[in-house]
């Protein structure tokens, strides 16, 4: 996505379909969808197109002028922030709940914006709301539309208004696809509190509560000449507690996707509890999701953690063997090294080691002493190349592929990662017998 599209702010008062409506106009699944009130909090971006024009589709959370819900002062702030980068807003409300004075107050907010609002009456598959269609003229908004965010009723007219107001595409240049980093964690680590200290910008709720955040946040931005997309996800829980609600489920599937769809994930811990069994599990995840991994230790202004055991606990636990940072989002220590890590980070792992000197360091290997092979038969290295990046991939020739084990495998792979520094890195290293390739 880039940050030169024009924005279309969703707004509108707590569950009346916001959530539904982003994923039917961009296509996806990707905000968190449930019966109960409240459950979108952020600013929730995705792209769309419709007829040849493309765009950034923002969700916000519920606008309530008087509510008390838990946190909706800062749920407010966000809408209000998507408003003012929206160049269009699309008001929905429930139109089988009728017109409320929640309505009038909400319709008042986005006059005085300035923005071209489009006000969209939601859930016309019921007959209720399609008799109180017209009661919403009374907003002083224009034309209600009638739409089904579930069933995609009226949608493509609501789209065809929307597209007509956007201001011109400004001139892209053909730009490489932005780095992915994805900060991921248990619940309460401070992910978000990290996310905004990096972008110096209150872009997520930061709360002592713990699952604040329940969809992967995506901020774009441009560093050191590299455009980069921070995705801010919801905490991970175990596996086996990841059913206690729907909304919890869909927030740690949508973490879980944010990892697959990243390059780099950076890892927060939370240093004042030390580094837990739960804390690598999340390594673990990042390295089946293969992406290059970094652990922030934060919150080490309040930290009593024995570093040296933790990282010695780290580098034996988990098989990429992560470089890690000691931050504080409170106090900014080392907050400035985080996006330069990851940048270095992304470059190993999108960079490629020439043949020749990958076989030189073959070469070396052989004057070494070999984990045993089976049936005490040794092991014979012939020729290595590596054939992809994001992430490193290798082929390694040898005497018979039934010899490899996964001690040699890992020993190999250790050795690669240690000579050329390749800390944090997955390493993909596919082994073919001299049998296999010549029969």
């Amino acid at each position: 996505m880039s940050a030169t599209k024009p924005r279309v702010a969703i707004v509108g008062y707590p569950n009346v379909g916001k959530s539904t409506l982003f994923n039917r106009i961009t296509g996806t699944r990707d905000a968190v969808v449930a019966p109960e009130s409240g459950v979108t909090r952020d600013r929730k971006e995705g792209e769309a197109d419709w007829n040849g024009r493309t765009f950034i589709v923002v969700d916000t959370g519920g606008i309530d002028l008087g509510g008390e819900m838990p946190l909706n002062d800062e749920v407010l702030e966000q809408a209000r922030l998507a408003l003012q980068e929206a160049a269009v807003a699309i008001f929905l409300v429930d139109g089988r709940a009728g017109v409320g004075p929640q309505d009038h107050e909400i319709a008042q907010l986005l006059r005085r914006s300035g923005r071209p609002v489009f006000l969209a009456v939601n859930k016309q598959d019921a007959r209720a709301a399609q008799q109180g269609v017209n009661e919403y003229w009374e907003l002083g908004l224009g034309e209600p539309i009638g739409v089904s965010a579930e069933h995609g009723l009226g949608v493509g007219d609501l789209l065809d208004e929307v597209v007509k107001a956007l201001p011109d595409d400004p001139e892209e240049q053909e730009s490489e696809a932005p780095i992915r980093v994805a900060i991921v964690g248990r619940p309460n680590v401070g992910k978000s509190s990290l996310a905004n200290a990096l972008l110096g910008d209150q872009r997520t709720i930061v709360s002592a509560v713990p699952g604040t955040t329940r969809d992967a946040i995506d901020t774009h931005l441009l560093f050191d000449g590299s455009e980069m997309t921070l995705v801010d996800t919801a905490g991970l829980r175990r596996p086996g507690k990841r059913t206690t609600t729907d909304v919890e489920y869909y927030s740690s599937l949508r973490a879980l996707r944010a990892l697959e769809r990243s390059d780099v994930a950076v890892v927060v811990v939370d240093a004042s509890e030390g580094l837990v069994d739960l804390d690598l599990q999340v390594v673990y995840e990042a390295q089946r999701a293969k992406c290059a991994t970094a652990v922030l230790f934060n919150k080490w202004d309040i930290s009593t953690l024995d570093l040296d055991l933790a990282t010695a606990r780290l580098k034996a636990k988990a098989q990429m063997k992560p470089r890690w940072l000691t931050v504080s989002a409170l106090t900014g220590r080392n907050v400035d090294r985080i996006l330069p890590l990851a940048v270095d980070l992304y470059r190993q792992y999108a960079g490629r080691i020439p043949t020749a000197e990958l076989n030189r360091w073959l070469d070396g290997m052989r004057t070494r002493r070999l984990p045993a092979a089976k049936g005490g038969k040794s092991i014979k290295t012939f020729y290595m190349v590596q054939y992809d990046v994001a992430p490193p991939r290798f082929k390694v020739m040898v005497n018979a592929r039934a010899l490899v084990n996964k001690s040699f495998a890992y020993y190999l792979e250790n050795r690669l990662r240690e000579d050329y520094e390749l800390w944090g890195i997955p390493l993909v290293i596919d082994f073919e017998g001299k049998e296999e390739r010549y029969s």
